[in-house]
């Protein structure tokens, strides 16, 4: 008998208004196209470059995503803390100390009898807030939801890629797949680990890509170059969408394929000969 295939889509990053239009133009094409049956996205970015808003979250739920996940930025927008407490659909990462708002993961219901998918939201230490262990984190919520869930996506939100893939081993075997994110920049070391967690080290950006990692380019150099404050704003130009795709064996949980998504292609032209 020919195993049963279930396809999910985690969208790396989205960067304010231009990533969310991103999304609401073409998510529904690839959910058609890759027979995507659910869709995680990271969008502590979403709110005009940090932080995230309710309007920025039902502008992404309308497009098709059923969780979207967070970071560091997650709490930079005030008037979202009712949404953390309230929407299961949002999540922030887990590790963060006990009474933070919001939850870090959460356990959804999937179609076609195919039982519950749990999605979990770490963060990083290394060059990051010197909060609760991530590794062990996953150890606990894995005993919360285990017996539940076949099928567990971690959503590892870090800036040292040496973190992001010690947790994959880690988890190896004990989770669907860990995809990284927060570095906006998509990595091309998508694999599956030997005992069937697929694995990427960043799912990239969706967003404006003439930029530095979503801001407007003279902010950001200008702050390189005299170490001083300047106010970031969002970007605009050169969209792309960033993301991967997972195969997982809807009898094991385990990944079976798994495929980057970056559209469009940047123009890179003709090697010379």
């Amino acid at each position: 008998m020919a195993e049963k295939i279930f396809n999910v889509m985690f969208i790396g990053d989205v960067v304010g208004t231009p990533g969310l239009n991103m999304v609401e133009l073409w998510l529904k094409n690839f959910i058609r196209k890759f027979s995507i049956e659910f869709v995680i996205c990271n969008g502590e970015n979403a709110h005009h470059g940090k932080g995230m808003s309710l309007e920025a979250l039902n502008q992404l739920v309308a497009s098709g995503v059923n969780v979207v996940t967070g970071g560091n930025h997650t709490w930079s927008n005030f008037n979202f803390f009712e949404s953390l407490k309230t929407n299961n659909q949002v999540l922030r990462p887990q590790n963060y100390p006990k009474g933070t708002y919001g939850r870090g993961y959460g356990v959804y219901r999937l179609p076609g009898g195919l039982g519950d998918i749990a999605v979990l939201n770490l963060q990083g230490r290394t060059f990051m807030y010197p909060i609760d262990c991530p590794f062990r984190t996953a150890d606990w919520v894995l005993k919360q939801v285990r017996e539940q869930a076949r099928f567990i996506i971690v959503d590892m939100h870090a800036e040292a890629t040496a973190e992001k893939i010690a947790l994959g081993w880690y988890l190896d075997g004990r989770v669907s797949a860990v995809i990284g994110t927060h570095t906006h920049v998509q990595t091309a070391d998508e694999r599956i680990l030997p005992k069937g967690t697929g694995y990427c080290s960043d799912a990239g950006m969706t967003g404006p890509h003439a930029s530095v990692i979503g801001m407007q380019t003279k902010t950001a150099v200008d702050r390189m170059i005299y170490q001083t404050p300047h106010k970031y704003e969002c970007a605009v130009d050169d969209v792309h969408f960033s993301g991967i795709v997972l195969s997982l064996d809807a009898a094991t949980g385990r990944t079976v394929a798994i495929r980057r998504i970056f559209y469009p292609e940047f123009e890179r032209g003709e090697i010379a000969e």
